[in-house]
């Protein structure tokens, strides 16, 4: 572990990146531990770098929830979205329930289809093997593909699948359906898979696996969604840490789309439901010391894992909301409700920026994503306006 500099080099720290140089790991980690006399101006460091970045403006994604199945071979401590075959709530949804969910979103304005699931639930439970049988597929992702093909050809959504674990042939498969998709690689701190951690009986979220992922991404050149879990047993340095092994993948790659900082709220019922919650002021710096590490990559926040203050998180840098949904609740922090789109518009604006609706595909990456033709291209082509945001208002 790399001694800390005293914090007072924090400062010092800024004004070197404030001339052109590359955020040092050492630095980083000074900063993310800055005090609290020092952290407006980290702040102003970072929200200066996020306008350089993209200025005035703030986007989200309005989108519909799909769970395509909440059986999970994963036994993550603060999970509460995964159940067991025969587990109150469980369920995997027909292609019939999909396609409802995906039209009605149309109807009234969204555009991304965001598919979440368990990870490879058939190599542990029979009985969902048996369901994907009925269904006429061998894997979940085979059934995964499928409903992205059926939302593509059946809708004007587009869909962005979170399906765990993915060999590049998987992810080349999906690329033709989906514009973009996305891993939380959480942290590269192993030892969170140990007995009594958070990653503990998980078997997909040991971080090379999760690492080897987001790097066939990047050879298939598939615009790519990640970024970091806070809260959950890591210290500041894995934080920096995780950070930095994102950055060394969109420096060699160019695929990162957008890098989530999300953080880590209790939920009654979880192993990890006496755990203490991430501060404000750990957001905040976690956030703005992303911002400095990667200043040309777009940041996220959820909004409703910080309410009240989630406003507070444009001040950090970060220059995007994620998906929001008029229609479908999160179901993965189900207790945390989105806020509503004229609140959170109103609240961006509050902090002199304007919200713009995106695809789930960002405007950079659209040329990208529109190179692999077919009905994919012409869904992309449709949905986007010139400058490569949503053609639904905001």
């Amino acid at each position: 572990m790399v001694e800390k500099p005293h914090r007072t080099e924090a400062l010092k720290w800024l004004e070197r990146s404030a001339a052109g140089e590359e955020l040092t790991r050492e630095a980083a980690i000074a900063l993310i531990g800055c005090s609290d006399s020092e952290l407006d101006i980290l702040l102003g460091a970072a929200r200066e770098a996020k306008e350089n970045f993209k200025a005035g403006a703030i986007t989200y994604s309005r989108k519909v929830f799909i769970p395509l199945t909440n059986l999970c071979r994963d036994y993550c401590g603060y999970c509460t979205f995964r159940r067991d075959p025969g587990q109150a709530g469980a369920h995997t949804m027909s292609p019939e329930e999909v396609l409802a969910v995906a039209r009605e979103g149309e109807r009234i304005g969204c555009t991304e289809a965001l598919f979440s699931l368990g990870d490879k639930p058939e190599l542990l439970f029979p009985e969902y093997r048996e369901t994907l049988r009925r269904l006429g597929y061998k894997s979940t992702l085979q059934y995964l593909e499928a409903m992205c093909r059926l939302i593509l050809r059946e809708t004007s959504l587009l869909p962005h699948p979170n399906p765990g674990l993915m060999s590049a042939e998987w992810i080349e498969r999906l690329a033709q359906v989906s514009p973009s998709m996305g891993l939380m690689l959480e942290t590269t701190n192993a030892a969170l898979l140990g007995a009594g951690a958070a990653h503990d009986n998980a078997p997909d979220k040991v971080p090379e696996k999760r690492l080897r992922t987001i790097e066939d991404a990047g050879r298939v050149g598939v615009p790519f969604t990640t970024g970091i879990l806070i809260g959950i047993g890591e210290s500041t340095e894995d934080r920096v840490d995780t950070l930095l092994a994102i950055r060394e993948l969109h420096k060699q790659y160019g695929h990162i789309q957008e890098v989530i900082v999300q953080n880590f709220r209790v939920k009654p019922g979880i192993p990890m439901r006496d755990w203490p919650e991430p501060s404000r002021g750990e957001m905040l710096r976690t956030i703005a010391v992303a911002r400095l590490l990667m200043p040309e990559v777009n940041l996220q926040a959820p909004p409703n894992l910080s309410d009240p203050y989630y406003a507070d998180l444009l001040d950090a840098g970060i220059n995007d909301w994620g998906g929001v949904s008029p229609l479908t609740p999160d179901f993965i922090n189900p207790e945390r409700p989105w806020p509503h789109l004229e609140q959170l518009q109103a609240q961006t604006a509050g902090k002199g920026q304007r919200l713009e609706q995106r695809l789930p595909v960002y405007p950079e990456f659209l040329a990208r994503a529109m190179k692999r033709g077919g009905l994919l291209g012409e869904r992309l082509k449709a949905a986007a306006q010139p400058d490569g945001l949503a053609r639904r208002a905001a």
